[in-house]
């Protein structure tokens, strides 16, 4: 009896199963690939634009970068002149505990307070007291006018002092104070300088540069070296190179003030759909958004969404406000702020070269969308053709089987005995 084979039927099943396994899979994908399955180096512009972040994440303002922003920054980089601005040029040296005066008394005649009568005619009527220190309590002692209040005082408060408590006592008297050693009103010059030192204060005025230069200058290239200047509690920082080309920063030095100088290569970090990717120096005292973007290769053309490029950076509260940003649902003095800057716009690049970078800045390029869109198809074949695989070998061997029970019963038919 003939072996009865229907290879068509069994082509149409294993058809059938290769079509409902497709669709499961194509399925199960589509509900998975809202859930960013896809590998990416960072967040999709969509994302970033649409402030999706972790609800346990850090809350950040999204700002475009324009003009008014670039000019905004511009009048707010740190800068030690905004701090300390020069309104009143050198500041007056006025005595403190330690600091040695001497005290000189003249009088109109002899016969005075302190000049006797017996002293006949001399040049000049006038005593010379022993050298003293402005006490701990920042006291002086003078004869007949007993404790003067030195303290916070300049010489000539000091003099007016003296001539007023011995205006009834001695005639005529006028009073000369000098300052013999000065202790209390000092600047300090500290870090990575030749001669780390602490000098006197200059009478006749000098500024941040001047005294730096009197302790041997920085020991490092300028574009990494920062000076901060710290002034009655208050601090300031800037790098060095901004004394020089922007002369407004180089403010007169006060007496007591503080000067620390210290080496800090500033970096930026590069991350996305860049020619390059890592940490990367400025070499330079300050560099610019397209300086920045340059240095990491620029964008690449395979991956990169120009219109993309954000730019990571903490801004106080006070700039923050003038961004624009609404602060009120950020605690702290510092909001996270994501600045972006679309580069499908021509005018987009004299934008990046005017928006200075700061230390730390992170610059991140989102992939374009048609990237995302090619990788899910590229898993989406893989998927497929991975279901497929079996399918394909279980309808190979069904194939198989029946063209080789067919030969066999062709065979048979053809030599059977009639």
């Amino acid at each position: 009896m003939l072996n009865t084979v229907q290879p068509g039927l069994g082509w149409e099943i294993m058809f059938n199963v290769q079509v409902s396994a497709r669709i499961v899979v194509l399925a199960a994908l589509s509900v998975h690939c809202a859930c960013s399955i896809f590998p990416t180096s960072g967040p999709a512009s969509s994302d970033v634009r649409g402030e999706k972040s972790d609800p346990q994440g850090l809350p950040y303002a999204l700002v475009r970068i324009t003009p008014e922003v670039v000019k905004i920054l511009e009048n707010k980089a740190p800068r030690i002149a905004r701090v300390f601005p020069d309104r009143g040029g050198p500041g007056e040296i006025r005595l403190g505990v330690g600091d040695v005066v001497s005290v000189t008394v003249f009088e109109m005649a002899a016969g005075g307070l302190f000049i006797p009568a017996e002293a006949g005619v001399r040049p000049g009527n006038f005593v010379t007291l022993p050298n003293q220190a402005v006490d701990s309590t920042g006291n002086i002692t003078v004869p007949y006018a007993g404790t003067v209040r030195a303290k916070g005082r300049t010489n000539v408060e000091v003099q007016k002092a003296i001539v007023d408590a011995l205006q009834d006592r001695a005639l005529e008297p006028q009073v000369i104070v000098a300052l013999v050693e000065q202790r209390a009103s000092s600047v300090s010059v500290l870090g990575d300088v030749g001669t780390p030192s602490r000098f006197p204060a200059n009478p006749n005025g000098e500024r941040l540069l001047d005294v730096i230069a009197r302790a041997g200058g920085p020991k490092n290239p300028g574009y990494d070296t920062w000076v901060k200047l710290e002034r009655q509690g208050r601090q300031a920082t800037a790098p060095f190179a901004a004394l020089v080309d922007e002369p407004t920063n180089n403010v007169y030095v006060r007496p007591n003030d503080t000067i620390y100088v210290f080496t800090e290569p500033r970096t930026f970090t590069a991350f996305g759909a860049s020619g390059l990717q890592g940490h990367i120096p400025f070499a330079a005292w300050r560099i610019t958004l397209a300086e920045a973007i340059a240095k990491v290769g620029g964008l690449n053309d395979a991956l990169a969404d120009p219109s993309s490029v954000f730019l990571y950076r903490g801004e106080p509260r006070e700039v923050a406000e003038l961004l624009g940003v609404d602060s009120s649902r950020f605690s702290g003095p510092i909001i996270p702020i994501i600045f972006n800057l679309n580069l499908r716009d021509p005018s987009g690049y004299f934008l990046a070269s005017s928006f200075e970078m700061r230390n730390k800045d992170v610059v991140f390029t989102s992939n374009a969308v048609a990237v995302e869109s090619t990788k899910f198809l590229t898993y989406v074949r893989l998927v497929v053709a991975t279901v497929d695989d079996p399918i394909l070998a279980a309808v190979n061997a069904y194939l198989l089987r029946n063209l080789t029970g067919g030969a066999a019963a062709t065979t048979a038919i053809g030599t059977s005995p009639r």
